[in-house]
């Protein structure tokens, strides 16, 4: 398959890394095998580092909530103190990484849902001579940004891929909810559902920070158009607010996702949600601050500074969810 060939290169590099690391470390204390998730992970015998990570996650997500802790489980193995903040205002974001720079942090690691927004703050940082790693969001504009490195799906390739699976569903007519209207990697998943499915194919978009607002939203939909057949949302949450739409509007779309958690996982056990595409959000915030404790301790560069490393997209459906939900109940999946 086009999609896993494009991973194993990368993914080689960072399990080479994650091997080197194995032989640096030590044991860590109570917090720190807290921190990290229940990773078992011991401590690095390097100095001390204060790691910055951005994100522009809405609070409530609980997509976030697995990333940070990917990112606590590397800090906690690193010896990194992480500093964790999140705005989903592109202008406050950059405002928190204007902090981070003010503080003197050794590395941020950011999000580049609105790159716009953020460049010139970027810029800031790298000519402070502080690394910047990006993650998530930004994978057409993290190279231009001049960032060290980038973890994360293709988020096309991804929405192709989840399109073509639909359209061996049999679907004819998809709704595609974008939670967050003007984010890159939102807007890239619709376009690439919207390029490869045969069927029809719209957007809708809705406030992602009001639940209740997304659910109603939706559901007037489906009550306006009875020829939706399928609602591929773009968050865990989002789908399960979806499957209370469609029961309450009567409609019998299926539900299909981008994105996990717990709750998510028990849904596609229950046949409510048909499947899930996994980008691995634990693995994105555990290797973005890996890499800036590789490259502040040996220069080193994941992707070779020229591609990016990518975590996804992986299917998860009925049939592979048993292998899922132990990581799942953990709140790592």
């Amino acid at each position: 398959m086009k999609t896993r060939n494009r991973l194993l290169g990368p993914l080689a590099l960072v399990m080479a890394g994650l091997l080197a690391l194995a032989g640096c470390s030590s044991s860590g204390g109570k917090q720190a095998e807290e921190d990290a998730a229940g990773a078992g992970a011991g401590t690095a015998d390097t100095p001390r580092l204060k790691v910055a990570m951005i994100t522009h996650a809405v609070p409530g997500d609980t997509f976030w909530d697995i990333l940070r802790k990917g990112a606590q489980a590397a800090a906690a193995k690193d010896n990194i103190e992480l500093v964790y903040s999140a705005n989903p205002d592109a202008g406050k974001q950059a405002n928190l990484v204007q902090n981070a720079i003010d503080q003197n942090v050794d590395g941020i690691a950011v999000t580049l849902a609105k790159p716009d927004a953020l460049t010139d703050v970027v810029r800031k940082a790298q000519d402070a001579g502080i690394p910047v790693v990006g993650f998530n969001s930004g994978l057409n504009e993290w190279k231009e940004a001049g960032l060290l490195g980038y973890f994360g799906q293709d988020e096309t390739v991804a929405g192709e891929a989840f399109g073509r699976r639909l359209n061996e569903e049999g679907a004819k007519h998809v709704l595609c909810v974008i939670q967050e209207q003007g984010h890159v990697a939102l807007e890239a998943r619709c376009a690439g559902v919207k390029k490869a499915f045969q069927g029809k194919a719209e957007i809708l978009y809705v406030n992602g920070a009001d639940m209740p607002s997304v659910q109603s939203t939706i559901q007037a939909k489906l009550q306006q158009d009875a020829g939706i057949d399928y609602i591929a949302t773009l968050g865990a949450p989002f789908a399960l607010a979806a499957v209370q739409s469609a029961s309450d509007a009567g409609s019998a779309a299926k539900i299909a996702t981008f994105d996990t958690n717990k709750d998510l996982v028990q849904a596609i056990k229950d046949g409510d949600v048909q499947f899930a595409v996994d980008q691995q959000p634990y693995l994105q915030g555990y290797l973005a601050v890996d890499a800036i404790w590789l490259y502040q301790h040996n220069g080193n560069y994941m992707g070779g500074r020229e591609e990016p490393v990518l975590t996804g997209p992986a299917f998860i459906t009925k049939d592979n969810i048993d292998q899922i939900a132990e990581f799942a109940a953990n709140g790592t999946r």
